[in-house]
């Protein structure tokens, strides 16, 4: 039995803040014009990113912002 979309992500990411992380930060990606790493005849970003996430094509980095340290008040 094929499972659904979110059956699959809940599956793929079950409660891991730093996969739910790099889905999200590569949708918005993909929303904003990046190319696929698939070859895929799928529109869904969400539906993208989750095959390249489990292919392993994606990673998560740091935003450059976030390294630098926090403001001092």
């Amino acid at each position: 039995m094929d499972l659904t979309l979110p059956q699959r992500l809940q599956q793929a990411v079950q409660g891991s803040f730093h996969k739910t992380a790099l889905l999200q930060k590569r949708v918005r990606e993909l929303i904003y014009g990046a190319s696929p790493l698939v070859e895929t005849r799928e529109t869904n970003p969400i539906k993208v990113a989750f095959l390249e996430m489990e292919r392993g094509l994606i990673e998560l980095v740091p935003d450059e912002d976030a390294s630098a340290p926090p403001p001092t008040l």
